[in-house]
């Protein structure tokens, strides 16, 4: 059995795990591997905010950006998704995993991107926009799956799978698997701060994040599941998850959640697929991690996942959560309703 951090991110700790060294988890369960040449990723959750009756413009505006990740130096791995938030607009987000900040600084300098979102034209185009960008470093990030292949997300853009890992199955694994967790608590320098713009007033907004700002991605995949399977997802599952996501999205401000999204995959033309996943940004680990251990939305959530999960076949579940410093952070709003993203909570 390995450890969750790899060989060459770990170093003495001066912080102890949650376990002991003799732990055995109660089920087995696989991390996403990358060789010591990564060393930082990009994660950039890029968003089209619309009414219902501008959907075919909102559709195209999805498949603008869709297209521009093949450009050079585009994204190793994305994927789209959609939901309607509680204030009852649709939003289509298309997240880019890159290897290399690098490549995505020179992506998203190219004049085709930069001229196009800097243009005039997207203040009257009747859609809203945002991009959520965080570029954690190799030692910010950690990944969870129950299976070992086409691993989704930044998982796509490492280079290998793990044996089974020890550190799961137990409250604060999460943090045990975050290789920064061997010497840094990762916790808040600051607050979300407006520094441009009005969120009341529309038009461009720029928010600014803080250090060790956490966002989790926690994913369903059924599109390869037998009928019981789907049952078990559909029926048993969901249920206590969308509860869950539901209280995190319209409750979660006062637990320090400072957006949470239950997205469905989609495909290019925005039809729904069998994918559905959570992102959700937290002002830190610790918060989450309250939420995590203590609250009843997440207890059902959690109890539902450990009686069912060592007779799942094709119902794939995984997670990957991340903390990131407040300068590798972009945090933008064109024309979107004020409780967007990071609008919400930050501080005028």
């Amino acid at each position: 059995m390995e450890s969750a951090i790899d060989k060459h991110l770990q170093c003495p700790r001066t912080l102890s795990r949650r376990v002991h060294d003799d732990y055995q988890p109660p089920f087995p369960m696989f991390v996403g591997r990358a060789n010591d040449d990564l060393t930082q990723v990009v994660m950039a959750y890029l968003g089209v905010q619309f009414h219902e009756e501008n959907r075919e413009s909102a559709v195209r505006a999805m498949q603008h950006i869709v297209s521009t990740f093949s450009l050079s130096n585009g994204p190793g791995n994305h994927d789209i998704s959609f939901h309607t938030d509680n204030q009852g607009y649709g939003n289509f987000i298309v997240v880019g995993y890159w290897r290399e900040p690098a490549a995505y600084c020179r992506w998203v300098r190219q004049p085709e991107i930069e001229n196009w979102w800097s243009s005039d034209e997207r203040l009257v185009d009747g859609v809203g926009y945002f991009r959520e960008i965080i570029a954690p470093r190799a030692e910010q990030f950690e990944t969870l799956y129950a299976f070992k292949d086409d691993l989704p997300g930044v998982g796509a853009v490492m280079d290998n799978i793990s044996s089974e890992i020890q550190e799961h199955g137990y409250w604060g694994s999460v943090r045990d698997r975050i290789p920064a967790s061997q010497n840094d608590w990762m916790q808040p320098d600051n607050e979300l701060r407006i520094i441009s713009g009005d969120p009341e007033a529309g038009g461009r907004v720029v928010v600014q994040g803080h250090d060790n700002i956490t966002l989790i991605r926690s994913g369903q995949d059924w599109m390869e599941a037998e009928e019981p399977e789907r049952q078990l997802y559909f029926t048993e599952m969901l249920p206590p998850l969308q509860a869950g996501m539901d209280f995190l999205r319209d409750e979660g401000q006062s637990l320090g959640c400072y957006s949470n999204r239950f997205v469905r995959n989609v495909d290019i033309n925005g039809n729904l697929l069998d994918i559905a996943y959570d992102i959700g940004f937290w002002r830190s680990l610790d918060r989450l991690e309250r939420w995590a251990e203590s609250h009843p939305t997440h207890l059902r959530i959690f109890t539902t996942f450990f009686r069912v999960v060592t007779g799942l076949q094709k119902l794939r579940l995984y997670h990957e959560v991340s903390v990131s410093d407040a300068r590798f952070q972009t945090f933008e709003y064109i024309n979107c309703h004020p409780m967007t993203g990071m609008l919400r909570d930050a501080q005028r």
